[in-house]
């Protein structure tokens, strides 16, 4: 079993920035990928970032040049990836999931969600 746990959401204005962070806890041997999905009122999920193992990174194109993920980072407790939101837009404000992809397990983790509120 796998738990993460996401934090750093918060309303802010326009322009401003925020830092999501997901720790994951559990059986963790090795990882495909971590990554950063939002759900905004009425609109479907989409993926905004994520970043293999290798470093590999896959950004949504609206969220190119301010968002920035971190490479996954592991210790002996936990699995953590970041995501640094720059000039943040109105249109970002959505409830932000962190994901984790493991080779061994037979569906992705996903975190209880964070809520990204961008005030005009």
């Amino acid at each position: 079993q796998v738990n993460l746990v996401e934090s750093g959401g918060g309303v802010v204005q326009a322009g401003g920035s925020l830092r999501l962070s997901c720790a994951a806890f559990g059986a963790i041997f090795s990882i495909n990928a971590m990554g950063w999905y939002r759900r905004a009122p009425g609109k479907q999920r989409e993926l905004v970032a994520n970043i293999t193992s290798s470093g590999r990174t896959n950004y949504l194109d609206a969220v190119k040049g301010r968002f920035t993920i971190s490479t996954i980072a592991r210790d002996n407790a936990e699995t953590t990836v970041h995501l640094q939101m720059n000039n943040l837009k109105p249109e970002d404000t959505a409830v932000y999931y962190c994901v984790i992809d493991l080779p061994e397990a037979p569906a992705d983790y996903w975190g209880q969600g964070t809520q990204v509120t961008v005030s005009s």
